[in-house]
């Protein structure tokens, strides 16, 4: 497992981070909407669609994102898509993991199908928006995500003790969220006393609001990061499995890897204007 897992990891890095740091915003949108293809196959098996139709309904996203693009969507007519996704998060998302409905089965599940395109399309349009403004600025977004997670991760080993979603995934804490806030706080003030010169979440925040309300901004952002786990989370205990699919060895499948950003690039996007 363990050997997988790092064959996986040096495999994406090699073809992600080229890309990212030197390819066209083209080539990178296009990897983006590949790695979104397969994300939509995978919510559909987690909504329990039978036989074909996750194929189907990955196809339709496929359409989705190029009828979007094809439309001329650009940073601000992109907006509404952003808007749309982001009111998931912030209604239905919290909701979900409060009450716990069954989320394969009736309403719900045609719900989900819905909205599981708008959420997946305004990931791509936010994830490709925020390399526009620079790979500087679309690495600080993804690190908001990926320092949370961390540090979450080190400090639920070490402290964790009081559960944050037993029911959903006993593993987190809530000593493990805090420490994974306090290392996006940290990072935070190290990148403020750097004042670096590259375009940045936290100076497109602070020149926006100031530092006060961009610290509580952040703040919510690493909130929505344990939301989208969460959701994710819940989706795959409730279809029965461990990982979203096993596409990508060791690692489970790529909603697994993107769960957090999902709610976070759309916030994050809308908030600097």
């Amino acid at each position: 497992m363990l050997k997988a897992r790092v064959i996986t990891a040096v495999v994406l890095l090699a073809v992600f981070l080229p890309v990212m740091l030197f390819a066209p915003v083209a080539a990178f949108g296009a990897l983006l909407a590949f790695a979104l293809v397969l994300a939509a196959w995978e919510w559909a098996r987690l909504l329990g669609l039978p036989g074909l139709a996750p194929v189907a309904y990955a196809v339709v996203a496929a359409l989705a994102l190029a009828a979007s693009t094809r439309l001329g969507l650009g940073a601000h007519a992109a907006r509404p898509l952003l808007e749309a996704a982001a009111v998931f998060w912030i209604l239905a998302g919290p909701f979900v993991l409060v009450r716990r409905p069954t989320l394969a089965h009736g309403p719900w599940r045609l719900f989900l199908v819905v909205a599981g395109l708008v959420v997946l399309v305004a990931c791509w349009h936010a994830l490709v928006a925020a390399r526009i403004l620079g790979v500087s600025f679309v690495l600080s977004v993804m690190l908001v995500v990926w320092l949370a997670d961390i540090g979450a991760y080190f400090a639920g080993k070490a402290f964790g003790k009081h559960k944050l979603a037993p029911a959903i995934s006993p593993g987190k804490t809530w000593e493990g969220a805090i420490g994974g806030w306090l290392a996006v706080m940290i990072a935070t003030i190290a990148v403020m006393a750097s004042h670096m010169l590259a375009p940045t979440l936290v100076s497109a925040l602070g020149e926006r609001m100031g530092p006060v309300r961009m610290l509580l901004v952040l703040t919510v952002l690493v909130a929505f990061s344990i939301v989208g786990d969460l959701f994710e989370s819940m989706l795959k205990r409730q279809a029965g499995v461990k990982d979203s699919s096993a596409l990508l060895p060791g690692h489970g499948g790529v909603l697994d890897r993107i769960d957090a950003l999902l709610p976070v690039l759309p916030l994050a996007m809308l908030l600097i204007g």
